[in-house]
C-alpha cells in the first residue's frame, strides 16, 4: 500500500488584518506545514523585501533557531527569555499576547545554534516544545503549562556533537520524540494530554564515529495501513507502529564505504511510495541521494533500495517536495530538482555564491521558492513550469536559520533578533 502522511485538515481562519482587508491563514502546525513537506501551492506571496520593508517586525527575547508556528491566526515560537526556555505567543499584527517560561536555558555551542533549535508543533489543543536542556512540555493556547518533564534528567544528557535538532511530533494519541547520538538512543511516545510515557523502545546501531548522530526529525506515515513513525538515523531508515513503537520496517546499506563523521541532519521527504534520503556530506564534496521505496514488512534493505546519486545532495536543509518533485537547496546555495521515481535531475540553477552556507530549510510558497542563507540573505525564485529563476535577494541585515512560514499571503521570517511579516504590499 502506497504511503501517505498523515495529516489533520489545515483550518482556514479569517481575521481583519492592519490594513483594512480579510485574508485567510491556513494553519501551519508544524516545522514542514499540514503535509509534512515544507510547500503549499496556493496563494499570493512577496518577491521583494529587506530588513526595512516589512509589514511588521518585532523583536525577539532571544537568539532561537527554531520555526514558528500557525494556528488560527496566533504564531507561537520558541526562545530563550531572561536566561529561561520559552514559548511565546504573537497574534497576526506581531503583538506578544503571552509567553510561558520553563527553567534554564542550555545555550547553543554552534555559531548558528540554540538552546531552541526544536520547533513546536501543535494539535489544536495544545503546543508541544522540546529544548536542549531537556525540558519537553505541553502548554494550553492560553499559556497554561499542562505538564512538563525533563528527558535529560530521566533518560541521561545526549551526546551529539552539535545542537539538538530533533523536534517533536504527533500521531493521534502521543507526541513523539527521538533521540538519536553516541549511547543509548530511543524513540518514545508521550500521552499528549497527561505526558505519561506510553512507550519507549531502543535504536541502538553500530557505526563509524559521529554516524550515529541523528538530528532528524520523524515523519508520520500509514504504512500497511497503521499510523507508523517514519524515522532515519544512524544509517537506517526505519518504520515504527504508533501504537507501541515496534519496528515493522527497516532498511540499511546508506554507507557501505564506513565514512566517518556522517550525522543525519537532513530529514526525508515523501513523495507517492517513494522516500528520498540526502546523506552523505554534501558540504565536503562527497554528496549522497537516496531513493527508497516504502513497501513491504520487516527487512527491506536488499529489496527497497531504487536509485541512488553520488554527485547532488544536502548536508543541513531538509528538501522540499512540491508538485511531484523533490527540490534540494544545497549547502553552497546550487539548487536540483529531482524526479523522486527516478532520482534523475530535472532542472538545475544556483544562487549567488558567497561564503555564507545555507542552514534553513527552504520553503515553497505559491511557485515560489524560499532559501534563507545564514548571513540573513533570503533568496526568492521562482520554480513554476519546472524552469528556475532567480527573482529577489533580500537582506533581513541578521542571521536566519530558521525556516520560513507562509501566512496569509506573507511570509514569516524568523531572525536571530527579530520576528518579521512580509508582505506583498509592503
Amino acid at each position: 500500500m502506497a504511503n501517505r502522511i498523515l495529516v489533520a485538515t489545515a483550518c482556514l481562519v479569517v481575521f481583519s488584518t492592519g490594513w483594512g482587508i480579510a485574508a485567510e491563514v491556513a494553519d501551519w502546525r508544524s516545522w514542514r506545514g499540514p503535509l509534512g513537506n515544507g510547500s503549499v501551492e496556493q496563494g499570493t506571496y512577496p518577491v521583494k523585501f529587506d530588513a526595512n520593508t516589512y509589514h511588521w517586525r518585532t523583536q525577539l527575547p532571544g537568539k532561537g533557531c527554531s520555526t514558528p508556528i500557525l494556528l488560527n491566526g496566533m504564531i507561537y515560537l520558541t526562545s530563550p527569555a531572561e536566561g529561561n526556555d520559552a514559548l511565546v505567543c504573537y497574534d497576526i499584527q506581531g503583538a506578544e499576547k503571552w509567553r510561558a517560561a520553563f527553567g534554564k536555558e542550555n545555550a547553543g555551542k554552534h555559531r548558528n545554534g540554540s538552546g531552541s533549535n526544536a520547533s513546536p508543533v501543535t494539535d489544536g489543543t495544545s503546543v508541544f516544545v522540546f529544548f536542549k536542556s531537556g525540558t519537553f512540555a505541553a502548554v494550553d493556547l492560553n499559556g497554561k503549562v499542562r505538564w512538563k518533564t525533563d528527558l535529560v534528567e530521566r533518560f541521561g544528557k545526549d551526546t551529539l556533537y552539535w545542537d539538538h535538532g530533533t523536534s517533536p511530533v504527533l500521531t493521534e494519541k502521543y507526541v513523539i520524540m527521538a533521540r538519536m547520538h553516541q549511547g543509548e538512543s530511543w524513540l518514545a511516545a508521550f500521552d499528549k494530554v497527561t505526558g505519561d510515557m506510553a512507550w519507549k523502545v531502543a535504536r541502538n546501531y553500530s557505526t563509524p564515529t559521529e554516524c550515529d548522530h541523528g538530528y532528524t526529525t520523524p515523519v508520520v506515515i500509514t504504512h500497511q495501513g497503521k499510523e507508523s513513525i517514519l524515522v532515519w538515523g544512524a544509517e537506517h531508515l526505519t518504520i515504527h507502529n504508533a501504537s507501541d513503537g515496534h519496528v515493522t520496517w527497516s532498511c540499511g546499506n546508506f554507507n557501505p564505504e564506513a565514512n566517518k563523521l556522517w550525522p543525519a541532519i537532513a530529514t526525508p521527504v515523501i513523495v507517492g511510495d517513494m522516500v528520498v534520503i540526502a546523506y552523505g556530506r554534501n558540504d565536503r564534496g562527497t554528496p549522497r541521494l537516496h531513493g527508497i521505496r516504502l513497501r513491504g514488512n520487516g527487512e527491506v534493505t536488499s529489496t527497497n533500495h531504487v536509485w541512488k546519486r553520488d554527485d547532488v545532495g544536502t548536508f543541513v536543509p531538509t528538501p522540499v517536495a512540491y508538485k511531484g518533485r523533490v527540490i534540494l537547496v544545497r549547502d553552497r546555495g546550487e539548487v536540483a530538482s529531482i524526479d523522486p521515481a527516478t532520482g534523475k535531475t530535472v532542472w538545475e540553477g544556483t544562487f549567488p555564491r558567497n561564503r555564507a552556507n545555507f542552514y534553513a530549510s527552504p520553503l515553497i510558497a505559491g511557485d515560489k521558492l524560499y532559501a534563507p542563507r545564514e548571513d540573513g540573505t533570503v533568496f526568492v525564485a521562482s520554480v513554476a513550469n519546472d524552469k528556475f529563476e532567480v527573482l529577489s535577494e533580500n537582506n533581513m541585515d541578521e542571521s536566519v536559520i530558521g525556516s520560513p512560514v507562509p501566512a496569509a499571503n506573507g511570509i514569516l521570517i524568523r531572525g536571530e533578533k527579530h520576528l518579521f511579516y512580509i508582505t506583498s504590499g509592503k
